[in-house]
């Protein structure tokens, strides 16, 4: 079976919320259920795994079309974002997870 017959049956016959793992390790496919106004349709889940193969994180980063991937892309390819991760990660080792209380926009 096609990668496109496959994804259809799975469109077609799959529960709601079902995810189904792909061969690309930390990348998924999830079944979303239909609204009022849109179909059922299916996304992509990627959530990165360990060197175990646990998931990274509790939930993924959804993308459901190819612009949604394309601006991840950009803003993952940033270095402003990596300067800025290790920024963060230079003065909060070990408080991962923590929230602020600020509402700024912080200028990058």
């Amino acid at each position: 079976m096609e990668l496109n017959e496959v994804l259809r049956a799975f469109l077609e016959s799959g529960e709601d919320w079902e995810r189904k793992n792909t061969s690309v390790k930390g990348v998924s496919i999830i079944k979303l259920p239909g609204t009022k106004s849109r179909a059922p349709s299916l996304a992509i889940e990627i959530n990165p795994v360990n060197e175990k193969g646990v998931p990274m994180k509790k939930k993924g980063v959804m993308v459901m079309s190819g612009g949604e991937l394309s601006a991840f892309r950009d803003i993952f390819s940033s270095p402003k974002v990596d300067g800025l991760i290790r920024t963060i990660e230079e003065i909060t080792p070990g408080k991962r997870g923590q929230k602020s209380g600020a509402s700024d926009v912080l200028e990058i």
